[in-house]
């Protein structure tokens, strides 16, 4: 069974965080490979950063370069207006028919998940991997989800394969407290160790995070 990642952030910039989970995704899940998304608008999280759209395109196709596994796809930068990840996930299955969906998910966009557009439908239509982030765990879950959680996890392990969606896994990977805002703020100062090498040095070539 074909298993295809997808891995949707800002990525401003995309740092040493999200290739050490990125891996975790691959490896645990046995996936072909894991399609990074860089976010265009989207509609529950506000993009707050000089950083153009080409920019934090050209920075994770530095990182992908890094694991033959990673791509990269600009679908969600070139969409018009707000974006959401149920479109998102459905275009890729439109691409990827045979194959099996995985959306990666922090813990704390998990809990968050309910106020997601068409969320009952997108856990219908994909399957999630969830990764530690911050003081988030599972007994935090709301209710309306412990019911499709418990269910998710027993039916990866009980039908691992299949190109539908309804299947959850906990990622094992350590969580590491790597944030693209601190990394913005201490740029100025020449921190630099929590982003691959190509990354920080295309930042200094275009200037970004100087003020």
């Amino acid at each position: 069974m074909k298993r295809i990642g997808l891995f949707g952030g800002t990525f401003d910039p995309p740092h040493n965080g999200h290739m050490h989970i990125a891996r975790a995704f691959a490896d645990e899940l046995q996936l072909e490979s894991v399609i990074f998304i860089p976010a265009g608008e989207p509609y529950h999280k506000q993009i707050k950063s000089n950083t153009t759209n080409t920019q934090r395109q050209d920075m994770v196709e530095r990182i992908i370069a890094i694991d033959k596994r990673f791509s990269m796809s600009d679908c969600d930068l070139l969409r018009k207006g707000p974006t959401y990840t149920f479109d998102t996930v459905s275009r890729f299955r439109q691409v990827f028919p045979q194959a099996q969906i995985w959306w990666l998910v922090g813990m704390d966009s998990l809990l968050q998940l309910p106020a997601w557009y068409r969320y009952q439908s997108l856990l219908e239509c994909t399957n999630l991997a969830i990764a530690a982030r911050g003081n988030a765990t599972i007994a935090s879950v709301p209710a309306q989800l412990q019911l499709w959680l418990a269910d998710a996890l027993n039916k990866f392990k009980s039908q691992p394969d299949g190109n539908d969606g309804g299947r959850a896994f906990i990622l094992k990977a350590d969580y590491l407290p790597i944030s693209s805002t601190c990394i913005r703020s201490h740029w100025p100062d020449g921190v630099r160790h929590d982003v691959p090498m190509a990354v920080a040095e295309y930042n200094d070539q275009q200037g970004l995070y100087q003020a």
